[in-house]
């Protein structure tokens, strides 16, 4: 059985393409990136996965731990056979993406990484509010554990069929022990000092209303890569993704053009 066996993924646009492997956030799945997988397939190969343990893909039988989930997405573009990829990480993606980028640096041709942190491993107060969500999970139930944390998720003025669409995907992905191991990741990851290590230009983006992880995380993992573009999204949440697609896939596209010479 190969490492990827258990992840199954969403794709969109020409295999022959360069490969854009997309990480979701910790509460959501492949189905957070539909705008990228509709958007963004004529200029690349899109690859949206389901974490291990999360929608479509099975239950690994052990926590993978940061580098296990890192390990797995370079399996992913190695089975892709393209060489280098480019790393789209929302969140916890984020925080895959850049360990990815430390563990795997001839698998990474660049960063995109957006609305994450250097991982909840950063203060005590954070890591244990995290340890604590798999049990929320267990306690409520998928449903009502959606329909609290979900509307967190993106902007005062998101669009209800936005907030519904996240509340929705949440509740459809996350399952324990899948959750619970993704979390205890979070838990124990913190990338500070790795971040100057990674040679990939990264393009670092934030929801200017992200009150998850927020604009400061997002300025300190940029102001410490070797090579990065800070934005700030205006009008948007933590999924800056969904919530401003347009704007956030024509700054994904020009850092594409800009790092690969990718036709914009």
């Amino acid at each position: 059985m190969t490492a990827t066996a258990h992840v199954r993924t969403r794709e969109a646009g020409d295999p022959d393409a360069p490969l854009l492997l997309c990480l979701h956030g910790i509460g959501s799945s492949s189905a957070a990136f539909t705008p990228q997988l509709d958007a963004l397939a004529d200029q690349v190969h899109v690859v949206a996965w389901d974490a291990p343990g999360y929608a479509d893909s099975a239950d690994p039988d052990h926590a993978p731990g940061l580098d296990g989930y890192a390990d797995t997405a370079a399996a992913l573009i190695r089975e892709h056979g393209k060489g280098p990829a480019h790393v789209l990480g929302v969140s916890w993606g984020g925080v895959i993406a850049l360990r990815l980028a430390t563990r795997h640096p001839d698998l990474v041709a660049s960063l995109i990484v957006a609305d994450s942190s250097r991982g909840s491993g950063t203060h005590r107060d954070k890591a244990e509010a995290m340890r604590g969500r798999a049990r929320q999970l267990a306690e409520q139930g998928p449903e009502a554990f959606a329909a609290v944390r979900g509307p967190r998720l993106v902007s005062d003025a998101a669009p209800p069929a936005l907030v519904e669409r996240v509340v929705a995907t949440m509740a459809a992905s996350l399952r324990n022990p899948g959750y619970g191991y993704a979390t205890a990741s979070m838990a124990e990851a913190d990338l500070t000092d790795d971040l100057p290590a990674i040679a990939a230009p990264a393009l670092v983006l934030c929801g200017e209303q992200d009150t998850v992880t927020g604009t400061d995380e997002s300025q300190a993992i940029a102001g410490a890569l070797t090579k990065s573009v800070y934005v700030t999204l205006s009008g948007a949440g933590h999924l800056s993704n969904q919530e401003r697609p347009e704007a956030f896939n024509a700054w994904v596209r020009a850092h594409l053009h800009v790092v690969a010479r990718i036709p914009a």
